[in-house]
């Protein structure tokens, strides 16, 4: 009965943030929706299935890390396997907070539409608003949540404008970076997508320009805490003893470097636990309003067509079949994070390693259609964000779906 007890801890942590002083939400949204609780036969089938289904595809390839599987808020499957730190040989339990990279984006995303929804910006404020003089005019809140600023890369500008490797930048430093060498934008705002992760260390300067605090405080006040996701925060210097470090895909450890210390677009470390919690929360309308979610889950970019877009932070797949995927990976060193939230079936997958292991990624993918026909619907482009190695889509080899048509309706929590 565990899954049970699982999503009644679920709802109450929702609802009391919603009730609680330091409610994270300004507006009056509908309550949450109680988990509809799944009989026991129900449970155990869906369990039996995922359980088959990840030994096959990601447990015996050397997966190191954890996974969850819930749907309707109930834990249907969860795993720990491999160790926190390969050299020390310590378990990873359901404590083991993981980097997950650029999974860290929605974080980011969902914090300025709440700055929004409490009207202390707009998503139509130019980049002039906070910072006097930015050199590419033009460029708004919007176009940085959807990646269509035109911005570069500083993962890849840094170093050929001169930066020191042997030194970490802050955000401030590449702000002031940016300042001094003013590198030469990729394309007009707003006149096509391309994933930038610098567009994302600015939204987090942003919020610590609105809140006069610093985003590492303001996200563990105004997310972290009042969702009770006790063993998540953002990453800083401080912590560097102490994060769950990560490896190559050979098991040997994958130093920092100069690009570790920046947040905004990467650097928050959570548990799958804590990660389900966030799901529910989002999707549930606690976070921001209805309104707001349906803008962010809202695809930006039709320059050329694709299943694949992005919203105000979350990655997407608008499905030919009419099904609906909202998600974001990550990836940065060797960890990896694949997130994804199936709105139909109310199914969230949270897979997070810390051994470089590109299965992790096609894994996620292929376990939509555990619950429904998703990648077999058609053929899918292979686009995944700069920070992601290129997968090959779940479609491209003939595989057994696993879809579960037997499952019996669940019952209501009532009963």
């Amino acid at each position: 009965m565990k899954n049970l007890f699982s999503s009644i801890a679920v709802l109450c942590i929702v609802t009391g943030c919603r009730l609680s002083g330091t409610s994270i939400v300004q507006n009056a949204n509908p309550e949450p929706e109680i988990p509809v609780l799944l009989t026991t036969a129900d449970y155990e089938k869906y369990h039996r299935t995922v359980k088959q289904f990840m030994q096959a595809n990601l447990l015996s390839k050397g997966f190191n890390g954890a996974i969850l599987v819930s749907r309707n808020g109930n834990i249907i499957y969860e795993k720990y396997s491999g160790y926190a730190d390969l050299r020390k040989k310590d378990s990873i339990t359901n404590r083991t907070a993981f980097h997950i990279a650029s999974t860290s984006k929605t974080f980011t995303a969902m914090a300025v539409l709440q700055l929004v929804q409490e009207n202390k910006l707009k998503l139509e404020d130019d980049l002039s608003v906070f910072f006097p003089n930015f050199p590419y005019p033009g460029v708004t809140v919007r176009s940085l949540l959807c990646h269509r600023s035109g911005i570069p890369n500083y993962v890849y500008f840094l170093e050929n404008q001169g930066w020191d490797r042997k030194r970490k930048i802050s955000n401030a430093e590449l702000l002031q970076f940016i300042y001094d060498k003013k590198p030469e934008k990729d394309f007009n705002p707003d006149k096509r997508f391309s994933y930038s992760n610098t567009n994302y260390v600015l939204l987090a300067l942003i919020i610590e320009k609105i809140t006069g605090q610093s985003y590492p405080e303001y996200m563990k006040q105004k997310i972290f805490e009042p969702l009770q996701m006790y063993n998540t925060y953002v990453y800083t210097p401080a912590d560097s003893a102490t994060a769950t470090p990560s490896f190559k895909y050979n098991g040997r450890y994958w130093h920092h470097d100069h690009l570790d210390d920046t947040y905004g677009d990467k650097n928050i470390y959570s548990t799958p636990s804590d990660l389900l919690k966030w799901s529910v929360a989002v999707n549930n309308g606690v976070v921001v309003s209805p309104s707001l979610l349906e803008a962010a889950y809202t695809a930006c970019s039709h320059e050329r067509p694709s299943v694949h877009n992005y919203g105000l932070g979350w990655r997407m797949l608008n499905l030919k079949n009419g099904k609906k995927v909202i998600y974001h990976n990550g990836r940065w060193h060797g960890s990896n994070s694949a997130f994804a939230y199936l709105p139909e079936e109310k199914v969230t997958i949270i897979i997070v390693g810390n051994k470089y292991n590109s299965s992790i990624y096609k894994t996620a993918r292929k376990a939509y259609d555990i619950f429904g026909q998703y990648m077999q619907s058609g053929k899918q482009s292979d686009d995944e964000e700069d920070d992601e190695p290129i997968v090959k889509n779940a479609e491209s080899k003939i595989h057994k779906p696993y879809y579960l048509s037997t499952v019996s309706p669940v019952i209501s929590a009532k009963k």
